[in-house]
């Protein structure tokens, strides 16, 4: 019998150790009470606790508009790579790694970035009931989904290289709205079937990277600030540029992500994998407002307009 107990006992420890110092989302503490969630973050990481997080409420009464922020320059980003795509269930989000490695510069960056990852964070996307998810907020508010493109610099051969310096990353923030069918997804959103546990992935047919965003000319409007990623280890150098535009995908597409579990079989449905708004901590966020010369332009335009039918009515 008191072997038994101590069996027991030995098993119940070694589950708690198993999580005990592994980090989760909020919606997963009932189902693993013991993991750290994003309150916590910084008992694994002590840069969670840093001064320089990500994400944040951008207020935009109080950004700063900087007119060296130029569109954005993407190399690459047209073309479908001729290697599959490997779409995984990381127990944390889907995640898509890139090897062809677009490339974006210019847009104030300093030096090109390559990309070589994009995931998604989203909240409850059922069709009766939606709580946002983006990780990032305007004024407050947020919308469903948001997908973020992830760049290590030009010269670096990983990550974890690219960590080794104060501009390391650069992430580009994609808001994602509930509207309508947006059929260049449909390839990745039809696999999420078969990526349902934590460690399934499947091989899908590569995509041009641009295919997956917003147009390209819609991309001159996006705010840049200095932050961090939002997950451990919560590295402080991450440059983002989070654009005003966002991608559209149906209702029906976006529930579809409500198949995924965070763990195995009987796991908690993965939703809700978005880390709360960080405090700025006096950081500036800066705004393109690319479009913002374009009234005056049109007035111009206009004025000249009239001046030339007047003088040829005056004739």
């Amino acid at each position: 019998m008191e072997l038994l107990l101590l069996a027991l006992l030995c098993l119940h420890i070694l589950k708690t150790e198993a999580v005990v110092g592994h980090w989760c989302y909020r919606s997963q503490k009932c189902e693993q009470p013991q993991c750290e969630d994003p309150a916590q973050w910084h008992k694994i990481n002590a840069t969670c606790k840093g001064d320089r997080q990500s994400p944040v409420n951008i207020v935009t009464r109080n950004v700063v508009y900087d007119k060296s922020l130029k569109p954005l320059t993407f190399e690459g980003y047209d073309v479908k790579g001729s290697a599959k795509w490997d779409l995984e269930n990381n127990g944390h989000t889907v995640k898509v790694a890139l090897d062809t490695s677009p490339k974006v510069g210019g847009g104030g960056l300093g030096r090109k970035y390559k990309a070589v990852e994009f995931h998604l964070h989203w909240g409850v996307l059922g069709e009766a009931q939606n709580i946002p998810g983006s990780e990032h907020s305007i004024d407050g508010e947020k919308y469903p989904m948001e997908l973020h493109v992830v760049h290590i610099r030009e010269d670096a051969s990983d990550v974890t290289e690219a960590k080794k310096t104060p501009d390391g990353l650069a992430v580009l923030a994609f808001f994602v709205k509930a509207d309508e069918e947006n059929k260049n997804y449909e390839t990745l959103v039809s696999e999420l079937k078969n990526i349902k546990y934590k460690g399934q992935s499947v091989k899908v047919d590569p995509l041009p990277l641009s295919s997956l965003l917003p147009p390209e000319e819609d991309l001159g409007r996006y705010y840049r600030y200095q932050g961090s990623l939002t997950t451990p280890d919560c590295y402080q150098g991450v440059i983002w540029t989070v654009f005003e535009k966002p991608v559209e995908l149906s209702l029906f597409q976006l529930s579809q992500f409500a198949a995924l579990h965070f763990d195995g079989k009987n796991s908690t449905p993965m939703m809700e994998n978005f880390r709360p708004a960080q405090p700025l901590n006096g950081r500036e966020v800066l705004w393109s407002g690319a479009s913002v010369a374009l009234p005056t332009a049109q007035l111009l335009l206009l004025a000249l307009a009239l001046t030339c039918t007047l003088s040829s009515l005056a004739h």
